[in-house]
């Protein structure tokens, strides 16, 4: 397993993982700088993501193939994503999840309250509309 930043030739797979767990793909950025693969003998099979708000991180876009659950690779994207926000500025990790708070409160993330999100979070596609007001936002400092 090797994980390793996305390329614009990785697109079509990374679309294709998100669209199956019905993760959303429309606001996908042109370019995937801040985006992780999870890579086992050529084949994609996770994918990780990062928004930049300054010094804030919001976390999107991790999925990982059913193949391939249950085997650390959602630590490994999380841990190498992590690592890579703080080389490179990024002290404050957000996300916003409907399905995974238990798993991110593992990996040290803590539950916030929408309100309480910092104003360029509250001002990104995945908060304003993409994810729905039921999802759980979660901060973590780096």
């Amino acid at each position: 397993m090797r994980i390793h930043q996305a390329t614009p030739e990785l697109r079509p797979q990374i679309i294709k993982l998100l669209q199956a767990e019905k993760l959303p793909t429309e606001d996908l950025p042109a370019d995937l700088t801040d985006f992780l693969v999870a890579e086992n003998e050529g084949c994609t099979v996770g994918v990780i993501g990062m928004e930049r708000y300054g010094e804030l991180g919001l976390l999107r876009s991790m999925v990982v193939h059913p193949d391939y659950r249950n085997r650390s690779v959602a630590t490994a994207l999380v841990t190498s994503l992590q690592n890579r926000a703080s080389e490179t500025g990024i002290h404050t990790l957000y996300l916003l999840t409907e399905t995974a708070s238990e798993y991110f409160i593992r990996k040290g993330f803590n539950k916030l309250q929408r309100d309480e999100a910092p104003e360029a979070i509250k001002a990104s596609s995945e908060f304003s509309h993409t994810c729905p007001v039921s999802a759980q936002v979660m901060v973590k400092t780096l």
